[in-house]
């Protein structure tokens, strides 16, 4: 028997049902993966309020109990009534999606280069939350709200408060009703507080994690020059060249109808023959698959190694041209970009899409290599030779595959 499908079929979600019930619309997962990006949302805020100035300390916890605490010491969420919207601030950011104060990067707003630009991060956190306390000074007030279960218990709290420092603390539980897991490891608070570190000079992250006797260990993470000291610490005394450092600023679009809107990027990068590490990050989200940034560097490092090889006839006969293989098995490459218009593949901020940005990297970087290699003809001999070295490997390498799957095959 067929069931029924008629008008009274069709329903709509509503308010925290919008999140708890379809977490990876949102997070790209309902496991831990998505867990692990909910807890990068709030953090996210935090360190968007510190790049901008306010503040140059974030301070996160991790409790046993696996709630999660971020304090930065920025300006304090405006909460109060918005008489534009005719609503109070903490019912926009904290139980509206699509709601925030970073849809005008690009025309002077509160945020030239942000993390978040959707309005999704704050809200869609405290709705896949078990509990949520926010805490926030500012104004010579101190504001309390708290959250159950994607709900409001209490209204907002109100007090006088003689504040040495205004900032925002919000801490919260992951919920086990919307996530199939929330127990997210130490080492990837690690790793995501150490790049978030590498690519916010001057600013301090320090990680506070709970042990069983209830007392806190402390990781701090800083880098005063940013990229720069972290291709350094990657390539460990062992670099074949010098680390490089370049940066330059672009106005653009990507489209002849679009708007203009401003690219900033900076790359360090050395070639090392034992270590060889390639990563993006934009506007400070760590770009795993990379996207415009990893075409733009695959495009101008082999171009430019190409050009060289060529001009200085360092080809064999015949040769075929090198691949980018042959040039990443000895780069130690990290790209830092930032830009008032990002287009993401997707809300979990992997990749960036951009074609203005990487059209203007393909450029730069093609550019300042050919300098680089005009200005430094040892590094540029090291560089060039050892790529021919990988190449040939490779190619031999190949070809022995080739033939000893030809044998088996017969």
């Amino acid at each position: 028997m067929s069931k029924e499908y008629g008008n009274e079929s069709i329903s709509a979600l509503k308010g925290a049902d919008r999140v708890r019930k379809r977490p990876e619309v949102i997070f790209g997962s309902k496991g831990i993966e998505g867990c692990e990006h909910s807890m990068f949302e709030i953090l996210s805020n935090s360190i968007d309020e510190a790049r901008e100035g306010f503040g140059s300390k974030i301070y996160v916890t991790r409790y046993r109990d696996h709630s999660i605490e971020v304090e930065d010491f920025g300006r304090g969420i405006p909460v109060e009534y918005n008489e534009k919207e005719g609503r109070y601030n903490w019912e926009l950011v904290f139980c509206e999606l699509y709601a925030g104060g970073k849809y005008k990067n690009n025309s002077g707003g509160n945020y030239e280069f942000s993390l978040g630009l959707n309005g999704l991060g704050a809200c869609a956190t405290q709705y896949s939350s078990e509990y949520m306390d926010v805490l926030i000074l500012r104004d010579g007030y101190k504001f309390e709200l708290h959250f159950e279960k994607g709900e409001n218990i209490g209204g907002l709290k109100k007090t006088k408060f003689r504040h040495r420092h205004t900032g925002s603390k919000i801490r919260w539980k992951p919920d086990l009703e919307v996530f199939t897991e929330i127990d997210i490891p130490l080492d990837h608070y690690k790793s995501v507080l150490k790049r978030q570190a590498v690519v916010n000079p001057g600013i301090e992250f320090i990680l506070k994690n709970e042990l069983e006797n209830g007392e806190f260990e402390e990781f701090n993470y800083y880098y005063e020059n940013g990229i720069a000291d972290y291709v350094r610490e990657l390539s460990d005394g062992k670099e074949l060249t010098p680390v490089q450092y370049i940066e330059a600023e672009r106005v653009g679009r990507d489209r002849e109808d679009l708007e203009d809107y401003k690219v900033k990027m900076s790359f360090a990068f050395c070639f090392n023959n034992i270590n060889n590490v390639i990563e993006y990050y934009h506007n400070s989200s760590f770009l795993e698959y990379g996207g415009s940034p990893d075409k733009a560097v695959r495009n101008a490092f082999v171009y430019a190694i190409d050009q060289y090889l060529k001009q200085n006839n360092k080809y064999n006969k015949n040769e075929s041209k090198v691949q980018f293989t042959d040039i990443q098995d000895s780069l130690i490459l990290v790209g830092s970009s930032l830009s008032t218009v990002t287009s993401y593949e997707n809300q979990t901020k992997k990749a960036i899409t951009n074609k203005f940005i990487q059209d203007s990297m393909t450029e730069f970087l093609r550019t300042q290599l050919g300098i680089y290699f005009i200005e430094n003809k040892m590094d540029a001999e090291k560089i060039c030779d050892q790529v021919l070295v990988n190449k040939r490997s490779r190619e031999t390498a190949e070809r022995t595959r080739i033939n000893a799957k030809k044998k088996l095959g017969g």
